[in-house]
C-alpha cells in the first residue's frame, strides 16, 4: 500500500479551476469567503497545481445534487473546456454523491478543500508518525464517501497528482478501509505512547518546554531556526512544517530549554486532520509556555489569531501562558504597526532582526522565571530537596546546624504545581 510521500512526477501538472459557493449560511457565519478563496489559491499552488480561473456562485443554500446548481455546473463545464482544465477544486467540503455527479457531468477530477489540505500533508509528511497520521486522516475522509463514487473512485484516493492512501486498493469494500483505519490507529497509539514516555522523561529532568504555534506561514520555522540554529525546512508557502521539530535553545541566563515548532493552523482545518494529528499537537498541551507567532503583515491578521485561539481551545491548551509575537514587522505598513496591541505579552518582532531575537529570549526567561525564594530544609528531608530541584534552579546553599538553606530561582509553572509541598519551609 502506498502512503503520502513526496511526488516527484511533475510531467502531468494539474490544471484547475477553483470554485466557491457563497450561501446565506456562509454570510451569517462571518467567514470571509473572498479571503478563503485567496487561501484556496495558495493551497492549490502549494500542492503544485496550476490555477487557471476562479468561479464564484451565490445561492441561498447549497444544491444537494450539484452543490453549485445545474446551471453553474454547465458554465463550469464550458470554462473548463475552453481553458483545458483537468481539475475543479471546491472551497467547501463535498459529499460523495456530489463528487460523483460533478465528475460524471464535467469529466474532471473533483477535489474539495479538505482533500486538498490532506494532499498537501501527504506531500510533506516525512517521519513515520507524520505519514501514519496523514494516511489515517485520508482514510477517515474517504470512508463515508465510498458509496457516493462510481468510475472515478480511484481519483478520490489519488488527490492532486498521484498521491493518496493506496490508490490501487481503493476499489475494495468498506471493510478493507475500516481494517486499514484500525491498523493505522494501532500504529499511532504505539507512536503516541513513545512520544508520551519521551515527554515524561523530559519533565522528570526538569527540562522546560516552549511551543511555537500560529497560523500557517506566520514564520514559526524561521524563528525556530534563528533562535536555535536549527537545520529546518523554511519556505514561503503553506504548511512548510508538518512534523514537529524540537531544538535546544539557550536563555540569557545560560539555562537551556526545548523549543518545539508545530504544524501551522488554517481556518476550516479538517476535523479528521485535527483528530489524526492530536498526538503531535499535544506537544502544545505539555508546554510550559506557548509562543503564538502572528503574521503582522497579513490583511486577515485578526481572523488568523481567532482561528489559532479556537484550535488551542479545542486542544485544551487555551489557558496556557502565552506570549504573542507579531512577526514580519518589516513587511508591515505604518497603519498595520499602529494597530498592534503592544504590552509585555504582545511584542512586534522580525525573525531576521538580531536585537529582536535577544528580546524574545529575555521575554521567555522573564515569563518562565518567578521570584527567588529561600527554603530551610531539614538535612534528613531528601524528598523535599528533590522537589526544590523540580521547581527551579538552586543558585546558592548554606548550612545551619541540621538544616540546609537553599536559595532557589523559581520556575513559575513548576512552582505553581509543586510549591504547596514547601510552604512550611519558606525562610522569611
Amino acid at each position: 500500500m502506498t502512503t503520502g510521500t513526496h511526488n516527484t512526477d511533475t510531467t502531468k501538472k494539474d490544471r484547475a479551476i477553483l470554485v466557491s459557493l457563497v450561501t446565506d449560511e456562509v454570510k451569517r457565519s462571518g467567514i470571509n469567503h473572498e479571503y478563503s478563496l485567496q487561501e484556496l489559491v495558495k493551497l492549490a499552488e502549494t500542492a503544485g497545481v496550476e490555477v487557471l480561473s476562479v468561479l464564484t456562485q451565490n445561492r441561498e443554500t447549497r444544491d444537494t445534487k450539484w452543490f453549485i446548481g445545474k446551471g453553474k455546473v454547465e458554465e463550469l463545464r464550458l470554462v473548463a473546456d475552453e481553458l483545458g482544465a483537468t481539475t475543479a477544486i471546491f472551497d467547501q467540503e463535498l459529499s460523495g454523491a456530489q463528487v460523483r455527479n460533478l465528475e460524471e457531468t464535467l469529466d474532471l477530477k473533483i477535489i474539495d478543500r479538505t482533500q486538498l489540505i490532506l494532499d498537501i500533508f501527504a506531500q510533506r509528511a516525512s517521519t513515520r508518525e507524520g505519514i501514519i497520521q496523514v494516511e489515517l486522516a485520508q482514510h477517515s475522509y474517504l470512508l463515508p464517501r465510498l458509496s457516493g463514487h462510481g468510475k472515478n473512485l480511484s481519483r478520490l484516493g489519488g488527490g492532486i497528482g498521484t498521491r493518496g492512501p493506496g490508490e490501487s486498493k481503493l476499489e475494495t469494500d468498506r471493510r478493507h478501509i475500516r481494517g486499514r483505519i484500525d491498523d493505522l490507529k494501532r500504529h499511532l497509539e504505539e507512536v503516541t505512547r513513545h512520544r508520551k514516555l519521551h515527554r515524561e522523561r523530559r519533565k522528570k529532568t526538569g527540562i522546560i518546554q516552549v511551543a511555537l504555534v500560529g497560523y500557517t506561514n506566520a514564520g514559526k520555522s524561521t524563528l525556530l531556526k534563528q533562535l536555535t540554529d536549527a537545520d529546518v525546512y523554511i519556505q514561503d508557502q503553506l504548511f512548510a512544517t508538518l512534523d514537529p521539530t524540537s531544538r535546544t535553545m539557550e536563555l540569557p541566563s545560560g539555562k537551556e530549554i526545548v523549543l518545539t515548532d508545530t504544524v501551522g493552523f488554517i481556518q476550516n482545518l479538517p476535523h479528521d486532520l485535527v483528530a489524526a494529528f492530536r498526538a503531535t499537537l499535544e506537544e502544545v498541551n505539555e508546554a510550559d509556555l506557548v509562543l503564538h507567532v502572528v503574521d503582522a503583515s497579513s490583511e486577515m491578521r485578526e481572523d488568523q489569531i481567532n482561528t489559532v485561539h479556537a484550535i488551542l481551545q479545542q486542544l485544551g491548551a487555551g489557558d496556557k501562558p502565552q506570549l504573542v509575537l507579531y512577526n514580519k514587522k518589516d513587511a508591515c505598513t505604518p497603519e498595520q504597526l499602529e494597530m498592534l496591541p503592544l504590552d509585555k505579552n504582545h511584542i512586534k518582532v522580525s525573525a531576521l532582526d538580531a536585537a529582536d531575537l535577544i528580546r524574545i529570549r529575555e521575554l521567555i526567561q522573564a515569563e518562565l522565571t518567578g521570584d527567588t525564594k529561600r527554603f530551610r530544609i531539614p538535612a534528613e528531608r531528601g524528598d523535599l530537596t528533590s522537589v526544590l530541584y523540580k521547581i527551579g534552579d538552586v543558585v546558592a546553599t548554606e548550612y545551619d546546624e541540621n538544616d540546609v538553606i537553599y536559595q532557589v530561582e523559581l520556575q513559575k509553572g513548576e512552582y505553581e504545581k509543586y510549591g504547596y509541598l514547601l510552604e512550611d519551609f519558606i525562610e522569611a
